[in-house]
């Protein structure tokens, strides 16, 4: 059972202030750190793994390859919705998040240690592919108690989008931090050296943060609304499942609501590295260099859509998002085949505004749909479904796309059909923007 924490009630107000501050800070920091760990391995997949995993390969099928263990994570990803999501609306928000950042935490350090092809053949891609299972189901459960610890200590129905967005705020510093990992070993080994052994450091350093991340979620309380929940025996027995027959269209919506967020977002941040390096062959810190300043755009950007969405209204914001991606990628592809460093930086950096736009109101979007006794189960499972058919096929795709067409147009259409797709799901979706959201479905 949890434990009996303070009902929102008894709380005064400046403990209330101090206890949404801690949550904010837990959930963003907390989920930095898992994102720090998914995002390293998805650069070292599309920089390293397929060198040392698949060697007897060509590098278009060593690539390839090394994305399909990429896959892995995201497939993973709504069996940890499923597992958390349970337990998170059984046994409370942050019990259920400090298991879920050892999850991550453990298996990304483990994969510093995983021997190469060389050393044990294809076993070494076997145990790669399994611990990064691990690390999906770990991040798979993530998201979503990161944003209720958040959004369920909001004071006012007025500053959800902004408090919210928070948490996804985690995503460009684990973003950033990874890419600058990578950026800062890779620069002070030699090629070799990197390439042999400097890859691991990174993978291992996540241990430490690990400690940082369970220190400060260990320091929390539980969320007022949960806390309503425990008081009133509303707690369900099985909440994945009475969430799926309860509000199917609310998980199906909020999947396909975020193929034009997930999937143009890996092939900017994880398909460009084996495409501007290994077919353009421009320079990896030029690159990783970019990648991380776009992160830092995010700062900004991912709050700003967030508060932004409080005032025009969380739908509105988010379809703006979907039209400017699915435009976007064609002066995307048009700046980076340029192969002019200028040009590739700047377009690297601009791709995640468009993203932002839609990630910052979406938290709160795609919780607010769901009843509070199911949030968790069901706004996970909503958000990670979309790691099957948008997130983890994307590098997939886009690098078949390119091999078959030869053009980065080719990819570009790509993101404007998934734009499509979600420009109706995300008008199909309720929007509870300032409204209450304490009400469950059998008191309606």
């Amino acid at each position: 059972m949890a434990i009996a924490t303070p009902a929102y009630g008894a709380l005064p107000e400046s403990e209330h202030s101090s206890q949404l501050r801690k949550a904010v800070i837990a959930s963003t920091v907390g989920t930095a750190i898992e994102w720090y760990d998914f995002f390293l391995y998805g650069t070292a997949a599309g920089l390293i793994f397929g060198k040392l995993y698949f060697p007897n390969q060509d590098v278009l099928t060593a690539t390839l390859l090394a994305f399909g263990t990429y896959f892995i994570g995201f497939a993973a990803r709504p069996i940890g919705a499923a597992i958390f999501g349970h337990y998170g609306d059984r046994i409370g928000r942050k019990a259920t998040l400090i298991a879920t950042l050892l999850c991550m935490g453990l298996a990304t350090f483990a994969i510093a240690f995983v021997p190469t092809f060389a050393s044990i053949g294809i076993w070494g891609a076997v145990i790669l592919t399994v611990l990064r299972a691990i690390q999906g189901i770990g991040v798979g459960g993530e998201w979503g108690g990161s944003v209720l610890l958040a959004m369920e200590w909001s004071r006012t129905h007025g500053q959800r989008g902004l408090v919210a967005s928070w948490p996804q705020f985690g995503v460009p510093c684990g973003l950033l931090l990874s890419n600058l990992a990578v950026l800062a070993f890779s620069a002070w080994l030699t090629g070799d050296q990197f390439t042999t052994w400097g890859w691991r450091i990174p993978f291992a350093l996540s241990i430490v943060l690990v400690g940082v991340g369970l220190w400060i979620r260990l320091g929390i309380l539980e969320t007022p609304v949960f806390q309503k929940l425990l008081d009133k025996n509303k707690i369900e027995k099985a909440p994945t499942v009475e969430v799926i027959r309860k509000q199917p269209r609310e998980i199906l919506l909020s999947a396909l609501l975020r193929v034009s967020e997930q999937a143009p977002f890996y092939v900017f941040t994880a398909f460009i590295f084996a495409y501007a390096v290994g077919t353009l062959h421009m320079s990896r810190n030029l690159i990783l260099a970019a990648v991380m300043v776009a992160a830092c755009v995010s700062f900004i950007s991912i709050p700003l859509s967030g508060h932004i969405s409080d005032r025009i209204g969380r739908k509105k914001m988010y379809l703006i998002g979907v039209v400017l991606t699915g435009l976007f990628g064609f002066l995307y592809f048009g700046m980076v085949d340029t192969a002019i460093p200028s040009a590739v930086f700047i377009a690297i950096v601009l791709s995640l505004i468009p993203h932002d736009i839609q990630y910052g109101p979406q938290a709160a979007l795609i919780a607010e749909a769901f009843t509070p006794r199911l949030r968790y189960s069901g706004a996970s499972l909503g958000y990670q479904l979309a790691s099957i058919i948008a997130g983890g096929p994307a590098p997939l795709i886009a690098t078949w796309l390119f091999a078959n067409y030869h053009s980065g147009y080719a990819v570009a259409i790509y993101i404007a059909a998934c734009a499509f797709v979600s420009l109706i799901s995300a008008s199909l979706m309720p929007d509870y923007t300032g409204k209450d959201i304490s009400v469950e479905y059998d008191e309606e």
